[in-house]
């Protein structure tokens, strides 16, 4: 079992930066690769980022790469996605979630089996 928690979301202007955290619970959290999804009003959920569960893979929607990057310390249970650069077409609530590692950077929301409760981001332009 794994619980996962996320901060750091908040109101910024179009071309700003936010760092995200997701902290987990549990000894297995190493064990998990881990993915950001995100979610805007009347849209489906859709994969951010993932990274497997070394750290030591990345991948990235396209409309994020270059501008995002996603991390993990498995010491600290926690990983991040900084997103620099952002647009207003970023805003929406976003959801970090665990996956087994054999899932590292799948883009389908299914195989991942723990969320978060989210965290809401809004970018003005």
């Amino acid at each position: 079992q794994v619980q996962l928690v996320e901060s750091g979301g908040g109101l910024v202007q179009a071309g700003g930066s936010l760092r995200l955290s997701c902290a987990a619970s549990g000894r297995t959290f190493s064990s998990y690769a881990m993915g950001w999804f995100r979610q805007a009003p009347g849209e489906e959920r859709d994969f951010v980022a993932g990274i497997s569960a070394s750290g030591g893979r990345t991948d990235y929607a396209e409309s994020v790469k270059g501008r995002f990057t996603i991390s993990r310390v498995n010491a600290k249970n926690t990983v991040y996605l900084q997103m620099n650069s952002l647009k207003p077409e970023d805003t929406a609530v976003y959801y970090c979630a665990a996956a087994p590692s054999y899932y590292s950077g799948s883009r389908v929301y299914t195989r991942y089996d723990y969320w978060g409760q989210g965290t809401q981001v809004t970018v003005s332009s």
